[in-house]
């Protein structure tokens, strides 16, 4: 292999392409590090890229003709400008021969493909480099060679989308601008050459894959080149009448470029926008009706059909962005309906990235309907609207009218596939303790906050269908004509979504339905799974409807009382929602819990802390955590220093009264600390300490004064006993033992932490 590093003898290719076919297929490791170090020496000599034509000409292997043009690519890249001028002459003729050889005929086009792909590349960076200053005629000659051979004039046309794409679409950062504008500024000049060939392809080649390639190549260039060459001529026509019809092969990237036209933001051309959407929709109804099952079709198409819907998809999401004011004049609204009639059907495809798409435009149009006259509610309305009470008075809007049909079927869309609001993980940190995380940055939570806000929307717009589409769902769910957990989960989260969107009336009447319905369902269903997913639903809408809750003591009361019987329910996951609805409701309707309620005789929260050992008899200890948490929220709201100490004395008695035990223990025996069981108590404790510290701030500070002088003792005991454990043992850091400790100086440092923090 030594002999390949010596420049100054012929170079053995047939020793080349041995060394890289052990390089891809050898299995030993030691072997394979010696290749590659061979190899990559011979890539960074400075005069390997003279080897390349031998390499190119010679060599078997396409791995190896590949590494050669990796070897020139980076010559040009970064020595171009040092090179003599005979020399870059000579690599720039070689290559351009090489590439015309390869491309001249069809099969040698199609044998050669791969290799050619690259060698394209190498090429647009010597243009790059060259054109115009020492390559004037560069367009000239790519455009007249092309008229002579369909087989080169398709190479042809991926070198000038990749040139394309070069220029306008990654220069940043890899060219200087004043070179980035040269280019640019040379493509505008020579474009009309370029275009005539494009439009000599497309009038007169039978050739599928150069007009394939030709038609991406425009599609490359739709998002730089002067307007006229796109509404002063024929290629609209072309596309949509020529192309767009035929399936095969065609219609995919015809659709993109009029998807890319469609997108465009300039003004004073409505009139050719108006008449490429006419004709656009004249074609589609021939080979895709309105009433086509677009999901269905897109369930059971083959992977060209599928592209087909998301490019449609894009186009009319496109379209309506930028030019819905053409649309919605009076003798183009029915092509404006019958388009969004199509996109409520793609939105209906069980695609996300399709779906993301639609969304992302129904969004829009729901907001702008919205804010044009935000829905007016209760005390702002007439009296004489009685029949539209707590539905808005926006609906009276022409335009929110025109796209009323459409708008109730977004909201059945965006009802039936409603996402997880919040995913929580359970999962074993690295000490071994069980711990939620929660993932509010995964992409079903982005998700779910734009299809939260769009429901919003509509609902201001319409709160009288939403209810209805959605009460119809529940309806469906307790007859079992569409019972599934899948349905009932995402109607619920639904429901839970437009929570704040009603006025106070229509959403407490709304509300006391759903809550009907859902209890009657759990007495119907049978089995532990059907009850305990109702269940958790049912927790899940309570806890998003805190104006309600507020409003309804007697109803609130029910609802925690409920909360306490699932917090000894066995069934995987019903303990933990109803501690994190219990969090939920504390946090939002404290002040609830610290007054005596009529027909009460003592704020509610006390009696829960009579019950308390009662109540978290089953709780895991992450769980008692988060209900610690709660009623420390609850806790917090009382007005009243003195008895919010009373009430944290009541709340932390259990943790407390171990605490002291356990001090107790260790001033007689320092080392009583250090046994596995206590450290884990220690360590739930000051869990306890830290969540409720959480949730109470500066009104932590009895409890902070009972604990603090302890709490600075345990941190030195550990401290003491983790450097004893790592003197007398190098590895005695990674015990289990000692991960606890630390943990605890962790929670230690986190209760002070917080507590100065909230203060």
């Amino acid at each position: 292999m030594e002999r390949l590093l010596n420049f100054n003898e012929p170079l053995d290719v047939s020793l080349l392409d041995r060394v890289v076919t052990t390089m891809y297929t050898t299995t030993n490791t030691q072997e394979r590090t010696a290749v590659n170090a061979v190899l990559t020496q011979f890539q960074e000599h400075p005069d390997a890229w003279q080897k390349v034509d031998t390499i190119l000409e010679y060599s078997q292997l396409p791995q190896t003709k590949y590494i050669a043009l990796q070897i020139l690519e980076s010559v040009i890249r970064y020595r171009w400008g040092i090179l003599p001028r005979e020399q870059c002459e000579g690599i720039k003729n070689y290559i351009v021969t090489t590439v015309i050889k390869l491309s001249s005929n069809e099969q040698s086009l199609q044998s050669n493909k791969d290799i050619l792909g690259k060698l394209n590349m190498v090429l647009v960076q010597i243009i790059k480099k060259e054109w115009p200053k020492h390559w004037e005629q560069f367009i000239p000659e790519i455009v007249g060679s092309s008229k002579s051979n369909e087989a080169l004039c398709e190479n042809n046309m991926a070198i000038l989308r990749l040139m394309s794409e070069e220029v306008f679409d990654f220069s940043s950062g890899q060219m200087t601008a004043k070179k980035i504008n040269e280019l640019k500024q040379s493509f505008y000049k020579e474009f009309m050459l370029i275009y005539q060939l494009c439009e000599f392809v497309l009038d007169n080649s039978q050739r599928r894959s150069l007009l394939v390639v030709t038609l991406e190549t425009l599609l490359g260039f739709l998002n730089w080149i002067p307007l006229g060459y796109i509404f002063e001529t024929k290629l609209i026509e072309t596309l949509t009448f020529k192309f767009l019809p035929v399936k095969e092969n065609f219609r995919n990237v015809a659709l993109n470029c009029l998807s890319e036209i469609a997108s465009l933001q300039v003004e004073n051309l409505d009139h050719h926008f108006e008449k490429l959407y006419g004709q656009v929709m004249s074609q589609l109804r021939t080979f895709l009706p309105p009433e086509t099952n677009i999901a269905a079709a897109y369930e059971n198409g083959q992977d060209e059909d599928q592209s087909f819907i998301r490019i449609l998809s894009l186009f009319f999401t496109g379209f309506f962005r930028n030019h819905l004011p053409i649309l919605e004049r009076p003798q183009n609204q029915q092509l404006l309906l019958e388009g969004h009639h199509y996109l409520a059907n793609i939105s209906l495809v069980d695609e996300d990235e399709i779906f993301k798409i639609c969304l992302e435009y129904w969004n829009k149009l729901a907001s702008d309907l919205y804010h044009e006259a935000p829905a007016v509610y209760e005390s702002q309305q007439s009296v004489l609207m009685l029949g539209n009470y707590g539905a808005g008075v926006g609906l009276s809007s022409p335009r929110r009218q025109l796209y009323a049909k459409i708008l109730s079927r977004v909201r059945q869309a965006l009802i039936r596939r409603m996402p997880k609001p919040e995913e929580v993980l359970i999962v074993e940190d690295e000490n071994g303790e069980i711990v939620r995380e929660t993932m509010p940055d995964s992409d079903a939570i982005t998700l779910y906050k734009s299809m939260r806000e769009t429901l919003i929307f509509l609902t201001h717009l319409d709160c009288e269908d939403t209810q209805t589409i959605m009460l119809e769902k529940l309806a469906a769910q307790v007859d079992g004509s569409q019972w599934s957990f899948y349905n009932l989960n995402t109607l619920c989260w639904a429901i839970g979504a437009i929570s704040g969107a009603q006025s106070e009336e229509y959403e407490k009447r709304f509300l006391v339905t759903v809550i009907k319905d859902l209890l009657g369902l759990v007495e119907m269903k049978r089995g532990k799974d059907n009850k305990a997913v109702i269940a958790s639903n049912i927790m899940y809408i309570v806890g998003q409807y805190p104006r309600f809750l507020r409003a309804h003591w007697r109803f609130l009361k029910t609802v925690v009382n409920k909360l306490f019987e699932f917090m000894h329910e066995s069934h995987p996951g019903v303990k933990d929602m109803a501690c994190e609805t219990f969090l939920t409701i504390s946090q939002k309707c404290n002040r609830k819990f610290v007054v005596v309620q009529l027909s009460e005789t003592v704020p509610y929260v006390e009696e829960i802390l009579q019950m308390l050992s009662t109540i978290i008899s089953d709780l895991e200890p992450a769980q008692i955590h988060v209900f610690y948490e709660a009623v420390g929220c609850m806790i917090t709201a009382h007005p009243e220093a003195q008895v919010r100490d009373v009430l944290l004395a009541k709340l932390m008695e259990m943790p407390n009264q171990t605490w002291v035990e356990i001090m107790a223990q260790a001033a007689r025996n320092p080392q009583f600390l250090a046994q596995p069981e206590v450290i884990r108590n220690i360590a739930n404790i000051l869990k306890t300490n830290v969540k409720c510290c959480t949730s109470m701030g500066f009104n932590f500070l009895s409890q902070m004064g009972r604990i603090y002088l302890d709490m600075l003792n345990v941190y030195k005991a550990y401290s003491e006993m983790i450097s004893s454990a790592i003197a007398s043992s190098g590895h005695g850091v990674h015990t289990s033992v000692v991960r606890s400790m630390r943990t605890i100086k962790k929670r230690i440092f986190e209760i002070d932490r917080n507590f100065h923090r909230k203060s």
